[in-house]
């Protein structure tokens, strides 16, 4: 059985606690940087730098403490709560027996900012690696401990998912998945699984209730794809009150003529075709031959209407706002290539279009179909755009250049859009030639919205869905290239909260991307910024994605580039996307966040230009009544889009959980880090109209409430009153919180560009549960020695030994570190180099040898590759891999993980009294 909850060793002397009266503390500090060692960073192979001897000083920058902490709502339970399951912990506490001494609590005699003796209290500044507090790293919560538990528990197992409320694996657990009638945890994880039954225990528990959706998430090997139905020209049965899709929750009665629905409790009569008897359960007899009584997650084919795609029952209102596109119009990728002078002398054009003569065979395609339906378009721009009229009539490809930019109208002309299966040979032709036609260009400037604007003008035309692919170098004519600004470490101006915002032109660009279910992938290549912030608003908002690279003079960046364009055309996509969320009755959708945008319908009605296996969204859920302890929760997702093939579908997931009126239970029932998925999601979407330190306050008082309350409420432990005690899932939640806190996202250092933490917010808020889980605390993997399997250690320059190598990865990038002091036959097995003095920085790929160790880590490197949505690179920077030690102190500012989970106990006591 899984333990539930533990409690965590940890009791803090009474000079130590007066330490927290300090709001601000900003101290020089020096630490050392490791001798002697050096670090290699990969791009599917590594990189060699050197570490630099000798001490920098920096600024550090501590946690404020609650001056004035406000007070929750406390309530005493009106029941006692139930008992912790046998072989179940309920907490994780502090070791009473520890060195230090007990903490008291705050009381008369002790006011709330503690000790005034501040030479006593204040604490010393020491290295990044050690506690100013003088706590023991290794007696707190360990993410690489909670990780392997959970692998050896579920690890090769089957997850079987017939049970209400059932809490999974975590998202880096290898298992397999049974669809036995609740939806997968892959296509919907839940920051609980039980959710408290009143609006007053869920305001008592502080907890977010929320899920991460991912529609279209890739599934394991092993695991069956989802069944498609066609329900025939009746279209499916749904709801006629709230137009939820029947589910294997719909209970039906009157011996099957009619159904409950669990979101509006309503009831809603049969059709006759669909009508079956029940058995004396009130069970269909047929529910295990139909997809939608029997699964969690299914798919049916949508009817077709005339003329246009029918938009889903219950968004029946957008179709003023939103472009229907005619039902035989197979969606489009139209390709965007700036062929400026600074693109083609770069080398961008010729790589871009060589790159796609590659994968013109391997457009998206429905499973099972040979060919890919996609329709194709080139578009070029500099200071005018170039069309191309592809039509199979002509002997070679027609260029119309459009030098009338203000108010865009283009030309009908037959052939801009042309299916790529008839027309694959002069698509191909136009791609090779377009290098040669602007190899003598001298037109530096260059225009980007209305590049856009014609790409969808085309597809609005075209009467079909569809993808804007472009591939950017130049800086937009009239850009002020805000991406050049770096920022400091110090917020001191409330400005900090427009930096990410993007202009008011391209704000409305990406809402008509939407409108007319268009999406934009946006590729940068420039050595200089180019103002992320608004070029990539499209992207961010339509379900596209932002790709950045340095320079295309480095091996790494074009390998990086390939991969990344190739995965791009390989993963499931749909588009033209009209997504809407259903929870029981008693609850509401609260909040939407993630690469979307919401529609007309409220934050329960999702609009997106596409999707595909790498997007995830947040959705936040708040009680509006009593909910039945009986009859639970019940969450669904219906998606509505257009296949590659062009026709429409709909895919439904679906997820019962249990409610309870005991806080303990939504504390025993929740994850860590699925609640770290959700805040990331939830904090970067509000970093476009809030300020970044709010932000970064906002998380450490939800993260105090949290465990004061549980505290208050959920514990069963009997603890001393200076313990710290942490739900037993949720306690590795601080060291999580922390490193999103101290994310240049939110605490930029003081060399930090603008351009790349506007990279890593658009990033970071797409990415799954199990992607933003490795982003925030990433992989370091010590290479195994005398046949030893891969085990990864904790992220803290503790870990590292001088005669070790140690692989990395955070999802962006991999690092290979190699020590000062390793064996040189360990050096030559991997390198075929004499010693570590030999090794090249900069070298970008691992030399082909065939020794046991050689093979072992190429072949990690790939299992890593294969399991990231993007090609990962290396960088050889000794700070980009420093920032990967997320346990110690950062060197823009951020605490050390247990500097920071002392700062929160400490607040956490201050609350309570």
């Amino acid at each position: 059985m899984h333990s539930v909850y533990a409690v965590v060793p940890l009791c803090l002397s009474p000079w130590l606690y007066s330490a927290c009266t300090t709001v601000y503390m900003v101290c020089n500090v020096y630490y050392c940087a490791l001798p002697s060692l050096c670090f290699i960073t990969l791009c599917c192979a590594f990189t060699v730098g050197h570490f630099y001897k000798g001490r920098r000083k920096y600024q550090e920058w501590t946690d404020p403490c609650f001056s004035s902490p406000a007070q929750l709502p406390w309530r005493p339970s009106a029941v006692p709560p139930p008992p912790c399951p046998a072989g179940r912990s309920d907490s994780w506490a502090a070791d009473p027996h520890s060195s230090l001494q007990r903490l008291p609590c705050t009381g008369a005699d002790s006011p709330p900012g503690g000790s005034s003796d501040q030479d006593q209290a204040s604490p010393k500044p020491n290295s990044g690696t050690e506690s100013k507090y003088g706590l023991d790293p290794d007696l707190i919560p360990n993410v690489v401990q909670v990780l392997h538990d959970d692998e050896v528990l579920w690890g090769a197992q089957f997850f079987v998912t017939d049970t209400r409320g059932q809490l999974p694996p975590l998202s880096s657990t290898h298992c397999t998945v049974q669809d036995r009638g609740n939806a997968s945890p892959r296509f919907l994880r839940c920051t609980s699984y039980s959710f408290p039954s009143s609006p007053q225990a869920a305001l008592l528990s502080q907890l977010p209730l929320a899920a991460i959706v991912q529609p279209f998430a890739r599934l394991a090997r092993g695991e069956p794809p989802l069944p498609v139905s066609d329900p025939g020209l009746g279209g499916p049965v749904r709801c006629s009150s709230c137009g939820a899709h029947m589910n294997p929750f719909m209970d039906f009665q009157d011996c099957g003529q009619r159904f409950y629905c669990p979101f509006c409790a309503s009831l809603s009569e049969v059709p006759w075709q669909y009508y079956t008897h029940t058995d004396r359960s009130g069970r269909r007899v047929d529910w295990l031959s139909r997809a939608e009584l029997s699964r969690g997650s299914y798919e049916f084919l949508e009817p077709r209407s005339h003329g246009a795609t029918q938009e889903p029952r219950c968004s029946a209102g957008r179709e003023s706002a939103r472009v229907l596109h005619r039902e035989d119009g197979a969606p489009a990728f139209i390709f965007l290539i700036d062929v400026s002078v600074q693109a083609v002398q770069q080398g961008a054009v010729s790589l871009v279009c060589e790159e796609l003569r590659t994968l013109l065979d391997k457009l998206p395609r429905d499973s099972g179909m040979d060919e890919s339906e996609l329709s194709v378009g080139v578009v070029t721009y500099d200071r005018t755009l170039h069309l191309y009229s592809l039509s199979p009539t002509l002997s070679r490809p027609h260029m119309l250049v459009v030098t009338e930019t203000e108010d865009l109208e283009l030309p009908l002309v037959e052939g801009l859009l042309v299916p790529v299966k008839d027309c694959r040979d002069i698509v191909d032709s136009l791609l090779a030639q377009i290098p040669s036609l602007f190899a003598d260009t001298r037109e530096a400037v260059v225009i980007f919205e209305p590049a856009l604007q014609a790409g969808m003008q085309l597809l609005k035309d075209a009467g079909c869905p569809g993808k804007l692919l472009v591939f950017h170098t130049t800086p937009p004519a009239g850009d002020s290239r805000p991406g050049s600004r770096t920022d400091s470490g110090i917020f001191g101006a409330a400005k900090d909260k427009s930096v990410f915002q993007p202009c008011g032109s391209c704000v409305s660009v990406a809402e008509s991307c939407v409108a007319h279910g268009c999406s934009v992938d946006l590729f940068l290549f420039s050595q200089e910024p180019v103002g992320v912030a608004s070029l990539g608003h499209a992207s961010d908002i339509s379900g596209g994605g932002v790709y950045m690279y340095s320079s295309l003079q480095e091996e790494a960046d074009r390998e990086q580039f390939r991969m990344d364009l190739w995965r791009n055309f390989q993963r499931e996509i749909g588009f033209d996307a009209v997504m809407k969320i259903h929870v029981s009755k008693g609850l509401t959708v609260s909040g939407c966040f993630g690469p979307l945008s919401v529609g007309t319908g409220g934050p329960s009605e999702l609009a997106l230009g596409a999707i595909d296996s790498d997007k995830a969204f947040a959705v936040e859920f708040t009680h509006q009544g009593q909910l039945d302890p009986e009859r639970g929760v019940v969450i669904q997702c219906a998606l509505s889009y257009t296949a590659p093939s062009g026709q429409r579908r709909t895919r439904v997931h679906t997820l019962s959980l249990n409610c309870s009126c005991h806080l303990v239970d939504t504390f025993r029932n929740s994850q860590a880090e699925t609640l770290l998925a959700f805040y990331c999601k939830k904090v970067y979407s509000a970093v476009l109209h809030s300020s970044p330190l709010s932000l970064r306050d906002a998380l450490l008082s939800e993260l105090t409430r949290t465990l004061a309350s549980y505290r208050q409420h959920g514990s069963t432990s009997a603890v001393s009153a200076g313990q710290l005690v942490l739900p037993q899932f949720l306690k590795v939640l601080p060291v999580y919180l922390n490193c999103l806190r101290k994310s240049e996202v939110l605490l930029p250092g003081p060399h930090s560009a603008l351009s790349d933490r506007v990279y890593q917010r658009s990033l970071a808020v797409a990415m799954d549960t199990a992607e933003t889980a490795a982003h925030f605390y990433p992989r370091l993997l010590p290479l195994p020695v005398s046949g030893q399997p891969w085990s990864a250690v904790r992220c803290s320059q503790r870990s590292l030994a001088p005669d070790r190598v140690f692989l990395a990865e955070d999802g962006r990038g991999l690092f290979l570190w190699v020590g000062g002091c390793v064996p040189p036959q360990l050096v030559q097995s991997l390198f075929n180099v004499p010693s570590s003095r030999d090794l090249r920085c900069g070298a970008c790929s691992l030399p082909v040898l065939d020794t046991p160790l050689s093979r072992s880590v190429r072949g990690t490197i790939q299992t890593l590759q294969e399991h990231r949505a993007r090609h990962m690179k290396g960088d050889e920077s000794e700070a980009v891999f420093r920032r990967l030690l997320v346990e110690d102190r950062s060197p823009n500012g951020g605490a050390s993980y247990p500097d920071f989970l002392y700062h929160v106990h400490v607040s956490t006591l201050q609350l309570l009294t």
